[in-house]
């Protein structure tokens, strides 16, 4: 895939910071290691994963552990697991000193960060299971000026998640409205029905929770930041239809949550499970949160369910694309091993695993049966028209100093969405052109 950030940059610096990656992906301790026989390898790899492999795919892990030892019986295989709260700052302490892992996962939003300050090394496109095939939104995070630089993991979108049960109790039918105008007239109904519970939410949207509020903004065709003719990225909110994305996300949250405003989407699911409110907007995933025996009611499996969130003007809300991708770190003595343990979990056997445990494969060929699957179609059906944050050196800065966080927090202390948004456009184009 043709790739014109270097252009979009213009930034002669990075383009210096990932040609030194680039040049250093053959280190001499990984051609030493590179014996004929892979019996004969040794060496050490470390493998940074999220913690959700560890709670939700454990035997995926130990399959593909199983099977790299079977390959390389001399080398020693080290797994840590990672909170996604704590692994930035880990992984950049770590950078720093030398003694980053090997593999190392990373989310979608965090890669080209990575890729610019010269972190991760190149890997070989074609050596890996459907890369050909794999989802766009997850493979453009991964490359730059033609070289791939971390491998797509799996995908995410945001669904709607509501309360089966509540919505039959409340209408008489337990389907989710295909419409917004239809979901509203259902949510009426349903604040009704429990209009005795003050602190109930027909609909529990947090305050912060700015990827959804940027999914409102694509929904009436602005964004959140765009690459001019000048070469600079600069910030987009301020303009008229992002502008309208806004306020129109702000009067949904004031509408329809009754909860603290300025609490985010991290916990969201427990609403669920403790019948706080009758849908939720985000990850798929959150849904098993909300009947898992630890962090939700296991009795609402059969009543959870899924469904498109309809968004204005009678189409579906534009979901943003999450995800995750593995990459090897650019000063890896073993880049070879640890770029093969990628190869194997993210081989079509291991997404075929991830793929029958309802979660989104990093490949169409994979994805598409998801489509027509119940607890799954909704999140499918989503992925190839989602939207992604800018590719843009500054992006991470962005997100790390809570740019668009605080912004939502502004408006719901009292601040209008045409000041808050001018400033955040002020605030975005300081750093955002800047590598973070």
């Amino acid at each position: 895939m043709k790739r014109q950030l270097m252009a979009m940059f213009g930034i002669a610096a990075l383009a210096a910071s990932v040609a030194g990656c680039g040049a250093g992906a053959k280190s001499a301790t990984d051609g030493a290691t590179a014996a004929a026989d892979p019996k004969e390898m040794t060496g050490t790899v470390t493998v940074w994963l999220m913690n959700d492999a560890q709670t939700s795919w454990p035997e995926l892990v130990q399959q593909v552990n199983d099977d790299f030892a079977a390959k390389y019986p001399k080398v020693t295989l080290k797994l840590a697991y990672q909170e996604w709260t704590q692994k930035v700052e880990k992984l950049d302490g770590a950078l720093a000193a030398g003694v980053a892992p090997d593999v190392v996962e990373l989310g979608n939003t965090e890669t080209m960060k990575y890729i610019l300050n010269g972190s991760l090394a190149p890997v070989e496109k074609t050596t890996f299971d459907n890369s050909g095939d794999w989802i766009r939104g997850l493979v453009n995070t991964c490359t730059y000026q033609d070289k791939l630089f971390c491998v797509p993991y799996y995908a995410g979108a945001r669904v709607a998640m509501y309360n089966s049960a509540m919505f039959q109790q409340a209408t008489g039918s337990a389907d989710f409205p295909q419409t917004e105008d239809e979901l509203r007239a259902v949510l009426d109904k349903v604040a009704e029905k429990n209009k005795a519970d003050k602190t109930f939410s027909p609909v529990y949207l947090p305050g912060p929770y700015w990827y959804a509020a940027l999914s409102y903004v694509a929904a009436f065709g602005g964004s959140v930041a765009r690459f001019d003719s000048a070469g600079t990225w600069h910030g987009t909110l301020s303009e008229p239809k992002s502008q309208q994305g806004i306020q129109y996300f702000t009067d949904l949250v004031k509408k329809y949550n009754h909860a603290d405003l300025t609490v985010n989407e991290a916990g969201q699911s427990t609403f669920l499970a403790r019948k706080r409110t009758a849908v939720l907007y985000g990850n798929s995933w959150e849904a098993g949160s909300a009947v898992a025996p630890v962090t939700g009611d296991p009795t609402l499996k059969d009543v959870v369910k899924v469904a498109t969130m309809p968004g204005p003007n009678g189409k579906p809300l534009p979901s943003f694309i999450g995800g995750s991708d593995l990459a090897v770190t650019a000063k890896s003595p073993v880049q070879t091993l640890a770029a093969d343990w990628i190869r194997m979990f993210t081989s079509t056997k291991s997404e075929q695993f991830l793929a029958d445990k309802d979660i989104l494969p990093n490949n169409l060929a994979q994805l598409n049966p998801l489509k027509t699957k119940p607890a799954t179609a909704a999140a499918a059906n989503a992925v190839p028209d989602a939207w992604f944050t800018p590719l843009a050196p500054g992006w991470g800065a962005i997100e790390k100093q809570n740019i668009l966080v605080t912004m939502l927090n502004s408006i719901f202390a009292g601040k209008t969405v045409d000041q808050a948004t001018k400033e955040t456009d002020a605030l975005i184009n300081t750093l955002i052109n800047n590598p973070s």
